[in-house]
């Protein structure tokens, strides 16, 4: 992707436990860019049902994905570059919040990959039941999309510093491992 006169909106992506929380905290730092946690966008009903181990549905999602969606407009539209996270797990949830200057950051890895990742959290409210889930409703970005995809295979610095080169980046102190 080649650097364009305004820097994008970022939206890691990728199931519960793939890293996008502390990938985006470091990519928002390097930059010194915004950073959304999609998480705390989620109404108290959804992050309860969670808790409680069950998935959430598409009517669920839908508001908290246009709370995200209004956050990436109003960054978008002010010219303002920023990191949020979001699972995006389904096509049409990215539909809801592509727009121009919007970036989609694929964290993938394999189930026992992010298994092993869930089960060493803690003081969050997805428990590890409910991976399987989000693994069965991912559909992964396609070549229409405006996405890269990431292995989490290496430190969630390094990944951050190869978002940064990948999607040539200026950042004061992108350099900086």
């Amino acid at each position: 992707m080649a650097k364009t006169a305004q820097q994008p909106v970022l939206v890691i992506m990728g199931v519960s436990g793939s890293g996008k929380s502390t990938v985006a905290g470091l990519l928002a730092g390097k930059l010194g860019w915004d950073l959304a946690e999609g998480d705390d966008l989620h109404p108290a009903s959804n992050v309860a049902k969670m808790q409680a181990g069950e998935p959430l549905t598409d009517e669920d999602r839908w508001p908290w994905l246009e709370s995200i969606a209004e956050w990436i407009r109003a960054h978008t539209q002010d010219g303002t570059p920023g990191v949020v996270t979001c699972s995006a797990l389904k096509k049409r949830y990215r539909d809801a919040l592509r727009g121009e200057g919007v970036v989609f950051v694929f964290l993938q890895g394999s189930k026992e990959k992010i298994s092993d990742r869930l089960a060493s959290r803690h003081g969050h409210f997805m428990p590890p039941a409910l991976l399987e889930s989000q693994f069965d409703a991912l559909e992964e970005p396609t070549a229409d999309e405006n996405h890269i995809s990431l292995c989490v295979s290496a430190t969630p610095s390094e990944e951050a510093q190869e978002i940064i080169e990948r999607l040539n980046l200026d950042a004061a102190d992108a350099a900086t491992p």
